[in-house]
């Protein structure tokens, strides 16, 4: 009864925190206590549509997933503590990053919203990457907006805003046009000294478009960069009511810098610090890591990102992980099925999981491909998924679902390896979370063997991204004065919750140095089939 009326209290006086974030295929809404944990949330399933060749959601679906999702939080307050939600004592909103929205003075939205999904932006890309001698990937803002000027795209000269989904929200909200320097890292390279733009390749951008006839200069139109701890604005009396409709929501809320997927992986999994690592595998997987210092050149695999408090980080990012092998436990379960056996799909996984433990260390000369779509890292633009194997392969389940699952970190290995033997990158430990690591101990120790580092998994991450963008939200207004992202993490957040690790075994190491040898051998037939499988 303490802690229920304690937490109602909590509520009722504007002591809790709000993080909600636009996932590819969820939005969720998460409000937490005074010590950080999830006491409320609510969430909308969405999905992205193709219109016209482009990847995109309408802003209808925007604000329609917001308001949900807010909503069936709000029901949940009041189911859960018999009190209506009022006032909080701060919010966040994060996104999925990168992609295009671009709007003139009127304030409306000139083309539809281009996601990160969109890969038709490769002649800018390419153009910048060896303009500014920095990576720049087909998914950021910056390309999106280069390729329309090479497109010729009227729409370019009416530009007056150019910001990423969490950006266009919390303008919304707060008539602020700011953006964290996460999200922000992921529209244009930003200069790790002043975590703001890189102002040399501000120049180079402006030099480039100046026979264009623009009225904008690049900065007019970005949004203003701010680093964690700092305020955002706050909720206007619009801007409640638009994340509100039953308008019990108070005006004057402070609002946190909105922040991008990457960055709220990052603190949800206490991976702020410099050689601190974690790894996102679900859908598609990402792994990042906080460089000591810059990389000595320019990798296509490894996008240059920040935290959320601006130290650089390296990104890779794999199109694939999980998908293959959820549809093959779909397979294994219509088996079970055609036998009568209702199976639970939880008890599923951690079968099929825990017998790839006892495979061969290589998988027994298995070959596997868990490509739905397209992989940039191996330069393979559609997907075709293939398992292949000579008459010689240990071909059994055990080595079956060891490939499947050494696939689905493969792409992501081969970006990893860049950093660790070729620049020297040191990594004193990585955190994984998401679907691969559900099924205790399997996940952690495939991708300890892949990238050679003790990787750990946490319980307090299992709300994910919203949790991380409250954990931001909160930092912002309850830190000491002087008191870092990486020490508010660590000391009161963190603290006594290291989770369980799992240290790599050198057999499993061995065998994965093996596969990955034999998987980038294999490209070519990924690509044959790419072409002879229609």
């Amino acid at each position: 009864m303490g802690d229920y009326e304690n937490i109602r209290k909590m509520i009722e006086s504007g002591r809790t925190v709000l993080g909600l974030e636009f996932g590819s295929t969820r939005i969720k809404a998460v409000l937490v206590d005074e010590d950080h944990h999830p006491i409320a949330s609510g969430d909308h399933e969405w999905e992205n549509r193709l219109d016209h060749g482009i990847w995109t959601y309408t802003l209808d679906d925007i604000w329609t997933g917001l308001r949900d999702s807010y909503r069936k939080m709000a029901e949940d307050v009041e189911e859960k503590y018999d009190t209506t939600l009022t006032t909080i004592g701060a919010v966040g909103f994060s996104a999925m990053m990168h992609g295009y929205m671009a709007f003139n003075k009127e304030r409306e939205l000139l083309v539809p919203f281009r996601t990160w999904r969109n890969g038709t932006t490769g002649p800018a890309a390419e153009a910048l990457t060896e303009l500014f001698r920095y990576n720049i990937p087909l998914r950021w803002s910056i390309a999106h907006l280069y390729q329309a000027i090479l497109n010729g795209e009227e729409h370019v000269r009416e530009i007056d805003y150019l910001t990423t989904l969490s950006g266009y929200i919390h303008w919304q909200l707060t008539g602020e046009r700011v953006l964290g320097v996460g999200d922000a890292s992921g529209m244009f390279p930003i200069d790790p000294e002043t975590r703001d733009y890189n102002g040399r390749m501000i120049g180079q951008f402006d030099e480039l478009a100046a026979d264009r006839g623009f009225s904008w200069k690049l900065r007019d139109i970005l949004p203003k960069v701010l680093v964690a701890g700092e305020r955002a604005g706050a909720l206007t009396e619009e801007g409640a009511k638009l994340l509100d409709e039953t308008g019990n929501l108070k005006a004057g809320i402070p609002l946190c810098a909105p922040e991008g997927d990457a960055g709220t992986g990052m603190a949800a999994t206490n991976s702020v610090a410099r050689r601190t690592g974690n790894v996102s595998a679900g859908t598609s997987v990402f792994a990042m890591v906080v460089l000591e210092k810059e990389l000595s050149k320019v990798y296509p695999e490894l996008d240059m990102v920040t935290t959320p408090d601006g130290s650089l980080v390296a990104m890779v990012h794999a199109n694939n992980c999980t998908s293959d092998l959820n549809a093959w436990a779909g397979i294994f379960r219509e088996f079970a099925e055609s036998f009568g056996i209702d199976v639970d799909m939880n008890q599923l996984f951690a079968t099929l999981y825990n017998k790839a433990l006892e495979g061969d260390a290589d998988c027994g000369g298995l070959l596997s491909y868990g490509y739905l779509s397209g992989e940039n890292i191996t330069g393979v633009p559609e997907g075709r998924p293939l398992v292949v194997r000579s008459p010689k392969s240990n071909f059994n389940l055990a080595n079956f679902m060891r490939a499947n699952l050494f696939t689905a970190l493969g792409a992501i290995k081969v970006g990893m390896d860049l950093l660790v033997k070729e620049e020297n990158v040191v990594i004193d430990s990585v955190l994984g979370h998401g679907g691969l690591f559900k099924t205790k101990g399997v996940g952690q120790s495939i991708l300890a063997a892949a990238i050679n580092t003790p990787v750990s998994v946490m319980e307090t991450a299992g709300e994910g991204g919203p949790w991380g963008m409250a954990l931001l939200a909160s930092y912002m207004i309850r830190r000491e004065e002087g008191e870092s992202l990486e020490e508010y993490l660590e000391k009161k957040v963190f603290a006594g919750n290291a989770g369980t690790s799992i240290s790599p075994d050198p057999k499993d190491v061995k065998g994965y140095e093996v596969f990955i040898e034999r998987y980038k051998k294999g490209i070519p037939i990924e690509l044959s089939a790419l072409e002879n499988l229609v």
